[in-house]
């Protein structure tokens, strides 16, 4: 099975759960939201099931499909350390800002 790091390497699988993120959604809804068809969403679709990432109600003919964030936190633990490395570099850009004399705007006369 695929990790959720494989799977979402896939750019149209995050935009499929980036439209999930809101609510649930049919597999035609989803095809004419991303311009794509309907086997090629259902494709997109299988693979974010099996990895956990959605999940599907059968409701008599329709499959509504839903965003399964659970899976996610796996990415979410990933990325921490990256995030305190942004903040970190951030933190530092803003200490420069601050010490740096602060300078007429060009279009203001001194």
């Amino acid at each position: 099975m695929a990790t959720a790091f494989e799977v979402l390497a896939e750019p149209r699988r995050r935009e499929i759960l980036d439209l999930l993120r809101g609510r649930e959604r049919l597999v035609g809804e989803l095809g004419e939201q991303l311009a794509l068809s309907q086997p090629a969403v259902s494709k997109h679709l299988k693979v974010l099931r099996d990895a956990g990432l959605v999940a599907v109600r059968q409701d008599a003919q329709r499959r509504w499909y839903r965003l399964r964030p659970e899976p996610l936190a796996e990415v979410d633990s990933w990325l921490a350390p990256y995030r305190e490395l942004w903040a970190r570099s951030l933190d530092d850009l803003e200490r420069h800002l601050d010490a740096m004399p602060d300078q007429p705007d060009e279009g203001t006369k001194p």
